[in-house]
């Protein structure tokens, strides 16, 4: 992966990411196609595909919920994170598909509200997952869905990958 000095953020648009699509025409979106991926358990769901319950467990915080409405679906490299770090020379196309990206389940992943929203738009030197024991893995799934896009890391982010892989 390249290393270099994040691109100036101000210029990003959240609405740049077209965002949980129906791409197989199935009637399902891409939030509701990983909760359905990732349940443990039959989904519930809605004749509009609106998944209304399964069981999950947001391995960021390891809490286990079968209440589809206290999931968010993270993008594992925020999609500022991405801006920042390439996504803003990509075509309106490339970053849809980075936006719904299905066919790696690294990129997309069911978590709590609550810790998505902690963990915001922030790399991992300035944000890793409370369950300690998860983050070997959130690392590397960090490293592998920026190389599978081309997407480069900055210095102090490349430090606190190595840091944390040290451990692991």
């Amino acid at each position: 992966m390249t290393v270099r000095a994040e691109a100036n953020g101000t210029t990003y648009d959240r609405d740049a990411f077209r965002h949980w699509i129906d791409a197989d025409g199935d009637g399902c979106n891409t939030r509701a196609e990983v909760l359905m991926d990732e349940s443990s358990s039959a989904t519930g769901r809605t004749g509009t595909c609106t998944i209304t319950s399964g069981s999950w467990l947001s391995r960021y915080d390891n809490v286990r919920f079968t209440d589809a409405g206290s999931l968010d679906i993270d993008h594992m490299v925020p999609l500022k994170e991405a801006w920042i770090s390439g996504a803003s020379g990509w075509t309106a196309s490339r970053r849809e598909s980075f936006a719904n990206d299905l066919g790696d389940a690294r990129s997309l992943i069911a978590v709590s509200a609550s810790t998505n929203r902690s963990k915001s738009d922030q790399d991992p030197d300035s944000w890793l997952p409370p369950a300690t024991g998860y983050r070997c893995t959130y690392v590397s799934d960090w490293i592998a869905v920026k190389y599978r896009w081309g997407l480069s890391v900055d210095s102090a982010e490349k430090a606190a990958l190595q840091d944390v892989l040290a451990g692991c």
